[in-house]
């Protein structure tokens, strides 16, 4: 996946904001909350996801993911695909909309109603 595709990705799930940050980042947000980031890792794009208890804990195994720099260190469950073979762009997609999914529902029912978010998501969380 190229970071335009990222991007233009990441636009197509309701209520996001994007913004660039943290040294030319793509950071894109649902409510003013982080879920997918594309920057750099040694000259190459990398994606940074959040993701569940279960797949940090086998994703992070696979060649060209770890957890993500920062993030993970604090406790927190996010991945990044930094390197050969990592996800496919298919697998890759699928986590970013598992992020997103994940990301929104931290927001009050009420917030996700207002801003078109749905309430139910049509593919599994892991």
């Amino acid at each position: 996946m190229t970071r335009d595709e990222f991007n233009t990705y990441c636009a197509t799930f309701p209520a996001t904001s994007h913004v660039v940050q943290w040294g030319n980042s793509d950071v894109w947000k649902v409510a003013d909350k982080v879920f997918a980031i594309c920057g750099w890792a040694d000259k190459v794009d990398a994606f940074t996801f959040k993701v569940s208890e279960i797949a940090f804990e086998v994703l992070q195994e696979t060649p060209g993911i770890r957890p993500a720099p920062y993030l993970a260190s604090r406790g927190m469950k996010w991945l990044q695909h930094y390197a050969a073979p990592g996800l496919s762009d298919e697998e890759l997609r699928r986590h970013i909309a598992i992020s997103y999914e994940l990301v929104s529902k931290g927001l009050s029912r009420k917030k996700r109603i207002e801003l078109g978010i749905p309430l139910e998501f049509p593919h599994p969380s892991d």
